[in-house]
């Protein structure tokens, strides 16, 4: 597999990268589907202390372990659990992105993260703060590198412009294209896309009508508009999970498209569209099939 320099940093990362949120709670279960993706040269998983309450964290960890050297581990921050265990708050104090980094160090049983990521984001949080504290993570060696996780562009244009961020994670997809708008920011900041929901809930995959039908509209899309924009898609002649694969690795500001899997053949699925040869026609063609429109929310 492939491997894309991550931002300005000096880790390479595979073009597909594991999203560990919907490993299976079973230790053995996750450990069989981290193992094929070790086997076909993913190098890059990435979770969150938030996921299953920091359990995610322990399995990955335990499943990881071995392997340290050879992998990019990635987590996120900025939730806090409430005691009660009901439910989180969002946190991005340096208090508690000091506190939560060492217990997500010692859950992934590790002595530093690749990538942390400030989970989210608002323009009320003090940007400064966060930065500060992400620098002085990485002088410390418990971090190498930072980004965030955010589809909020004002958010995203203040924490790339004043901070050294090599990663962006955004929804992105055939079916939302919203962050195009906003890949020539990443570029100049030498920030990459980390795009997740590249198949959008399962709508660009071989059940995606079926799917269609029972999601109704999606994003820009009503039903109606949802279910022809598929049909068109599948109508190219290439499947469709490979167009919306290769649709984000095209992009230049893409570093990897973190795909969860909750079993070995949905990897295994994922892998083989992965390694299917798309034409720069038809996903031309994909693209003018689908929506382009932009974010209507956070831009001031």
């Amino acid at each position: 597999m492939k491997k894309r320099q991550l931002g300005k940093s000096d880790l390479f990362v595979s073009e597909i990268g594991f999203g560990c949120m919907s490993l299976p709670a079973d230790q053995q279960d996750a450990e069989k589907v981290l193992q094929v993706a070790i086997d076909h040269g993913i190098n890059y998983f990435d979770t969150a202390d938030l996921y299953n309450h920091g359990e995610n964290e322990k399995i990955v960890g335990n499943a990881l372990k071995n392997y340290r050297e050879q992998i990019i581990l990635a987590t996120k921050v900025g939730n806090r659990m409430k005691e009660s265990g009901d439910g989180w708050v969002w946190d991005p104090s340096k208090k508690w992105i000091t506190t939560a980094v060492h217990e997500s160090l010692k859950r992934l049983q590790t002595d530093y993260i690749d990538v942390y990521q400030l989970h989210g984001g608002t323009m009320e949080d003090d940007a400064d703060e966060v930065i500060d504290t992400m620098e002085s993570l990485k002088k410390e060696g418990l971090i190498r590198a930072y980004g965030i996780s955010s589809i909020r562009p004002n958010v995203i244009d203040r924490f790339l412009t004043k901070s050294n961020a090599v990663s962006v994670m955004m929804q992105y997809s055939l079916l939302d294209r919203r962050p195009e708008e906003w890949f020539p920011l990443l570029e100049e900041h030498h920030s990459s896309l980390l795009s997740r929901g590249t198949l959008a809930k399962g709508l660009l995959t071989a059940e995606g009508l079926n799917r269609a039908h029972k999601t109704g509209e999606y994003l820009a899309y009503s039903k109606e508009e949802l279910l022809k924009t598929i049909e068109q898609l599948q109508a190219l002649g290439t499947p469709i999970t490979a167009l919306a694969l290769h649709h984000v690795l095209e992009q230049k500001a893409t570093g990897s498209m973190i795909i969860g899997a909750s079993s070995t053949e949905q990897l295994l699925e994922t892998v083989e569209a992965y390694n299917t040869e798309v034409s720069g026609d038809i996903l031309l063609e994909a693209r003018k099939i689908t929506k382009q429109v932009k974010y209507n929310e956070h831009r001031a």
